[in-house]
């Protein structure tokens, strides 16, 4: 796999004890490519990522991966909220739900799923911490949102995806629901209330788990996703 170098100034040392654990998915959300590495690359946006991969499955690296790149801004994931220093972070050239999202392209998939085999082996990432920057942000995010084919990337794994075929019993309460949540690593409210902040978290995981409708409702389906998903994650 090639990769071309375009370096960009906003990075800095990882803190904490620098292990990488964590991989995080964007879509750059702007008009072009060119656009999208001009600005991960400005010192005024203060913004960056490792890499970035173009529709075309050009890849760039912007960061090295000892560094911190900015990319996940405040976020949280099974309690922990520097995710930048704990991650590799990658941008996926798409306009994003701005300016014309559109589904991501095959040159572009096989070339994340190269770039990802290469990482892995680099750092203890589990398939549990492959993640898009909506779910660790669920209440700012929506990247790289639902055109984007976990399913595909778990199968050539990298990432996890639930087996439809044996779905538990869904939770029966709000309270119970978001501790489900909770438990897979989602920053969850824990109120007991249907609250807008909870269906936030719940179309963050529709994004990723069941894109097809992704409407922050908790419908059966939904929540036996997520009870499967939060069963699995307790017993890893």
């Amino acid at each position: 796999m090639r990769i071309l170098e375009r370096p960009s100034p906003n990075h800095d040392a990882r803190l904490a004890d620098g292990v990488v654990d964590m991989l995080i998915l964007h879509y750059t959300g702007m008009e072009s490519a060119t656009a999208a590495l001009d600005r991960l690359c400005s010192p005024e946006a203060k913004v960056s990522a490792h890499y970035l991969i173009d529709e075309d499955g050009t890849v760039w690296r912007l960061v090295p991966e000892e560094r911190r790149a900015w990319h996940a801004g405040v976020s949280s994931w099974r309690g922990r909220s520097d995710i930048n220093s704990a991650s590799i972070g990658i941008e996926l050239v798409n306009p994003g739900h701005e300016f014309g999202y559109r589904p991501f392209p095959e040159p572009q998939m096989a070339a994340l799923e190269a770039l990802g085999r290469d990482i892995l082996p680099r750092h203890p990432i589990l398939p549990w911490y492959v993640l898009g920057h909506s779910d660790v942000a669920p209440q700012r995010k929506t990247d790289p949102g639902e055109l984007f084919d976990w399913a595909r990337l778990a199968r050539a794994g990298i990432g996890v995806w639930p087996d439809s075929a044996a779905l538990p019993p869904p939770a029966a309460s709000i309270a119970e629901l978001q501790e489900q949540l909770a438990a897979i690593g989602y920053e969850t409210p824990r109120t007991g209330v249907a609250d807008a902040a909870t269906a936030q978290v719940i179309a963050a995981f529709q994004r990723h788990f069941r894109p097809s409708r992704c409407d922050g409702k908790a419908d059966r389906e939904t929540r036996q996703l997520i009870a499967a998903l939060a069963a699995a994650m307790l017993t890893s």
